[in-house]
């Protein structure tokens, strides 16, 4: 489950609000978001393979990522089976 957000804009693509920056891709997006807050475990995310599911090294030490598509990603932390500090991040 999705317990916190690190940026609004990321919040408001999983409350159904539009955000304008992310239109070209934001069906996707809500679902993958969607997908991690049903996710119970790690492993749910990596299914469907397309997820690419990662963990995260350098200064995201400690975070995970799964894509939307080749250039944006979902970052976020796994602890105690919930997911922290999600965000949609521009990994280019």
């Amino acid at each position: 489950m999705i317990r916190s957000f690190r940026s609004k804009m990321t919040e408001a693509v999983f409350a159904d609000e539009d955000v304008p920056r992310f239109r070209a891709f934001e069906r996707i997006a809500r679902r993958k978001l969607l997908v991690l807050h049903r996710a119970v475990s790690l492993e749910d995310l990596r299914v469907p393979p397309g997820n690419r599911l990662e963990a995260l090294n350098g200064n995201r030490k400690g975070q995970y990522s799964i894509r939307i598509n080749d250039q944006w990603r979902i970052c976020f932390v796994w602890a105690k089976g919930d997911a922290y500090e999600v965000e949609i991040v521009d990994y280019h």
